[in-house]
C-alpha cells in the first residue's frame, strides 16, 4: 500500500485544479498543466487540498495511486513556483550560449552543437560555463537537461563535460603500466 498516495496535497494560494473526463488540469500564475488520470485512480478536491483515491485495492492501483499523487505535486508545484535546472562545463574551450530558443554548445567537436529547446523550457547562461533551464513541466525540464548533458557526459578520469550542479563524478586513477 502507498503512503505516498494517502497524504493530501495542499493547493496554495492563485492555484486551481480541476477533474473533467479522465484528466486534470492544474492553472497557476506561471501556467497551465494537463495529465490524464489512470483508470484505478480517482482525484478529488476536498476545500484546498487534493485526495488521491484508489477504485479497488490491488497493488497496481496503490502503485498508480502514489505515481498520480507525485505527479500532481510536482504539476502543482510547477504552476506556482517553476523548476530550475543548473549545468556546469567543465573543459578548456567548452562554452555555452543561449540563442533565443535555442542553446549553442561548443564542446570540443569540429562543430557546433545547436539544441533546440521545446515550447515551455527557458535557457540562461549567466556565464560561458553554466546553463540555467527554467519550465513549468519537471518532466520535460529533466529531459531537456538529461539530453544536452548526453552531448559530452562527464567522463571520470579529469571530469571533463556537461555535468548537473549538483553532481558529484566520482574519479578513477590514472592507469598504470
Amino acid at each position: 500500500m502507498s503512503r505516498i498516495a494517502k497524504k493530501p496535497i495542499a493547493l496554495p494560494k492563485g492555484v486551481e485544479l480541476t477533474v473533467a473526463n479522465g484528466s486534470v488540469t492544474v492553472k497557476g500564475a506561471k501556467g497551465s498543466l494537463t495529465r490524464s488520470v489512470h483508470p484505478l485512480v480517482s482525484v478529488a478536491v476536498e476545500g484546498s487540498d487534493v485526495v488521491v483515491n484508489v477504485a479497488n485495492d490491488t497493488t497496481t492501483a496503490w502503485t498508480q495511486a502514489g505515481t498520480m499523487r507525485a505527479n500532481l505535486a510536482n504539476m502543482i508545484q510547477g504552476v506556482s513556483a517553476g523548476f530550475e535546472r543548473k549545468l556546469l562545463l567543465v573543459g578548456v574551450g567548452y562554452r555555452a550560449a543561449a540563442q533565443g530558443n535555442a542553446v549553442n554548445l561548443s564542446l570540443g567537436f569540429s562543430h557546433p552543437v545547436i539544441h533546440q529547446l521545446p515550447a515551455g523550457i527557458t535557457a540562461e547562461t549567466p556565464s560561458q560555463t553554466e546553463i540555467v533551464l527554467k519550465g513549468i513541466n519537471k518532466e520535460v525540464l529533466g529531459q531537456v537537461a538529461a539530453e544536452i548533458r548526453g552531448y559530452r557526459p562527464p567522463e571520470p578520469y579529469k571530469g571533463k563535460g556537461v555535468m548537473y550542479a549538483d553532481e558529484i563524478i566520482i574519479r578513477k586513477e590514472v592507469k598504470k603500466k
